[in-house]
């Protein structure tokens, strides 16, 4: 690892996968359980090319880079970007993963129609309507659609995937309907669905789907839905096999 100088208000935080951190802001959105559970998700392959659109601080591509051949991570907001770069020279991925500033409702502005066999996304979950925007302005974003909607990124995926390529994304239950309405009408098919319950007894609060460009309809394969949490309160099994390890111990 590369020396790092740090920011005001940032920190190092321990990815538990090979020995990986990332800088994060103590006074921003901070990543969670659903960009460990996206970046692996989908199967990947030595020679695969993957795109990581709005890649925040850079977490997805860090927890899954070795499963690529390279890995290109999108980010609207500047000074994340640079944070997502600033980590990815820290854990010395630089000829794996390659960060750019850039907004991909722009998509064909910044890369080739086609070029990539995998997109991941985790977009904002909720319309602007919906509820109020966080106070911080970057936490706002990083929950509210108020730079993209769902839309735009199925429709930035679509750009960049080849034939039978994939695009895998966490969102929320309630909008799959919006969801597969979006990938029909971008040639995709889901393929994939896995439902997330945060413990026994409360209903799925987050939804994996993976579509590939050009799939035929009417083949999903349902997964069984992961528990994050058991009645103690703690990591399943299961979820903690996305970290892993046995145990938080």
């Amino acid at each position: 690892m590369s020396k790092i100088v740090l920011h005001e208000n940032e920190r190092l935080d321990d990815l538990n996968h090979l020995g990986r951190q990332i800088i994060q802001r103590t006074d921003a959105f901070c990543f969670g359980m659903d960009a460990v559970l996206l970046a692996h998700f989908p199967k990947y392959g030595a020679r695969c090319r993957v795109l990581d659109l709005g890649t925040g601080t850079g977490v997805i591509p860090l927890l899954m880079a070795e499963e690529a051949d390279t890995v290109d991570a999108l980010e609207l907001d500047a000074e994340m970007a640079e944070r997502a770069a600033r980590s990815v020279e820290y854990n010395g991925l630089e000829e794996k993963i390659r960060v750019k500033q850039g907004d991909y409702r722009e998509i064909k502005e910044l890369y080739p129609a086609e070029s990539f066999d995998v997109v991941l996304a985790n977009p904002p979950y909720f319309p602007v309507k919906s509820g109020l925007a966080a106070a911080v302005p970057e936490k706002a974003k990083a929950r509210h659609e108020l730079t993209a909607t769902l839309s735009d990124v199925i429709r930035a995926a679509r750009y960049v995937l080849k034939y039978h390529g994939r695009f895998a994304m966490v969102h929320i239950p309630e909008r799959l309907d919006e969801i597969f309405v979006a990938l029909s009408a971008n040639q995709m098919a889901p393929k994939r669905v896995q439902l997330i319950e945060p413990r026994e007894g409360k209903p799925a609060n987050l939804v994996l789907v993976e579509a590939m460009v050009g799939g035929q309809a009417g083949s999903i394969r349902w997964l069984p839905t992961l528990r994050v949490y058991d009645k103690e309160g703690k990591y399943t099994a299961e979820a903690l096999k996305y970290y892993g390890k046995e145990s938080m111990e």
